[in-house]
């Protein structure tokens, strides 16, 4: 059983006290500093009003990041079983003579 710690995590200037299991403490670290380099970027780039314009932002570039992923190994998944099945066609038609 993974031993619990209690870590503080920054993001927007605000840090969040939270209790994670050791194996997420990495990830959590690692997703709040891409946080804050996002928000530069956002910063940098586009006018904005605050911080909540800026998280909004974020949390939207994220989240579509993700469901890329998602439609991106799906459509592989297709590609991949349409392969495999034009193979088992073919080992079928050279089994069968």
């Amino acid at each position: 059983m993974d031993e619990k710690l209690k870590i503080k995590i920054s993001i927007a200037d605000r840090v969040y006290p939270l209790t994670v299991d050791m194996s997420q403490e990495e990830g959590l670290r690692s997703a709040s500093k891409k946080i804050d380099i996002m928000m530069k970027q956002f910063e940098e780039n586009y006018a904005v009003r605050d911080k909540q314009d800026v998280l909004a932002m974020c949390a939207l570039q994220f989240a579509s990041q993700l469901e890329q992923k998602k439609i991106d190994s799906s459509t592989d998944n297709v590609e991949t079983n349409e392969r495999l099945q034009k193979i088992n066609d073919l080992l079928a038609q050279y089994l069968d003579k």
